[in-house]
């Protein structure tokens, strides 16, 4: 079905198709093959700021329309779905079962599943649950041929064949439309909350060092400068803490094991912090205002937002030298993965340039990375997005030869131009 036109990163308008079936897709995925058109896939559109510029004309295909679920044995904790489905419903579909996917998503309402799993988006909970890669059993695709291939299975101990699942999860989207997935899942908890810490400056590493050791079992250390508590907090309708550095330490169990925790982790931090609790319903605005962080500045013209992925012991050090900054960005870092993403605004081109530069000379101590999560289109040629060529650059994109021969699919948007 044509579904009128688009922009990609201000590229365009590109012509819109959005396939009713696998075999539709198939079809569009070989005429396009045929008249050697790029094809861009697309979802929900909410994380299109990632990546760079495409490389060559093309069409966008747009894959909402396959939001059916296949199978959904709830006995087994699995499920069979496509890939359009929007994130907020495939979570209402397993809620009645007293089940979840336990990775957070911004703009849940429009994320598709799909999406996510080309950027391999993660949140908080990702300290307590992992990533996408550890509950996806199974991916059905359509290659550069138009036709269908698979990978993995649809129950836990499948053992056959190379795991191909994982080189499709955070791919961009450069290796073929995915189509269909089998997810594992998780039972939904009982209870849950946020300890809200606020410390000094100099308190920053003990304390890190401190839950890092903790006896209790967080599923997320959130920590935030200044200007990202102030932000986050009055998302979630909440007065900041007045104190230089937050950190959130979000628990879910059972009520007598969190509460348990709850007042462990106080005995452990309270000589050192300022302190406040959110449980249950009064967590669930900041829970999301956490979530939906990363985008919050989206579109919003002249910013920066920006990922750094470094070791998780230089969380304090890198987020210090940063926030000492002539122009402190806002920082949220999931303190316990080593994963920092900020954003600043009121940039120019050259500014941000400059500032990118920076970022990525203080992440190397810590043998870590910094990429563009969203700009303006007109810096991306001058930022390089991606940042310099790691190592495993020329695996990358011999996986990318061998996989799409003809550079069909999101051509230009993924690490090296890929």
């Amino acid at each position: 079905m044509d579904e009128g036109s688009c922009f990609i990163d201000g590229f365009g308008p590109m012509p819109v198709r959005q396939p009713g079936s696998v075999a539709e897709l198939a079809k569009q995925v070989r005429a396009a093959a045929a008249e050697n058109k790029a094809i861009y896939p697309v979802g929900g559109q909410t994380m299109l700021g990632i990546g760079g510029s495409p490389a060559k004309p093309g069409l966008a295909m747009d894959v909402r329309a396959l939001d059916q679920v296949i199978d959904y044995p709830a006995p087994d904790m699995t499920i069979t779905v496509q890939v359009g489905i929007t994130i907020a419903r495939l979570q209402s579909i397993l809620a009645p079962q007293n089940q979840r996917l336990p990775i957070d998503v911004p703009c849940a309402e429009r994320a598709t599943l799909g999406g996510i799993l080309s950027t391999n988006a993660s949140g908080p909970r990702r300290f307590g649950y992992g990533t996408l890669r550890d509950y996806v059993l199974g991916i059905s695709a359509v290659n550069d041929e138009g036709h269908q291939i698979k990978a993995g299975g649809r129950v836990v101990k499948n053992v056959a064949g190379y795991d191909l699942c994982k080189l499709y999860i955070g791919a961009l989207g450069t290796l073929g439309i995915m189509t269909q997935v089998t997810l594992k899942l998780r039972p939904l908890t009982e209870e849950n909350a946020l300890i809200v810490l606020g410390f000094d400056k100099e308190q920053l590493t003990p304390v890190l060092d401190l839950l890092h050791q903790t006896r209790t079992r967080p599923v997320c250390l959130e920590l935030l400068n200044p200007p990202a508590a102030k932000k986050i907090l009055s998302d979630a309708r909440l007065p900041a803490l007045d104190a230089p550095w937050t950190l959130l330490v979000g628990f879910e169990s059972n009520a007598q094991d969190l509460e348990w925790q709850v007042q462990q982790l106080v005995r452990e931090v309270k000589s050192k912090c300022i302190l406040d609790a959110r449980l249950g319903r009064t967590a669930a605005t900041l829970w999301q205002a956490l979530t939906d962080f990363p985008l919050s500045l989206a579109g919003a013209g002249s910013h920066l937002t920006f990922k750094a992925n470094i070791l998780s012991s230089g969380t304090a050090a890198f987020c210090s030298d940063v926030d000492g900054l002539p122009e402190p960005p806002m920082l949220q870092a999931h303190a316990g993965n080593g994963i920092i993403v900020g954003h600043c605004h009121g940039l120019t081109k050259e500014r941000a340039a400059e500032l990118l530069h920076t970022l990525r000379a203080l992440a190397i101590p810590f043998q870590g990375s910094v990429v563009v999560l969203d700009c303006p289109p007109a810096w991306k040629s001058s930022l390089d997005v991606w940042g310099p060529p790691r190592a495993d650059a020329a695996l990358m994109r011999e996986i990318k030869n061998k996989l799409d021969p003809r550079n069909l699919f999101n051509p230009g948007r993924f690490v090296g131009g890929i």
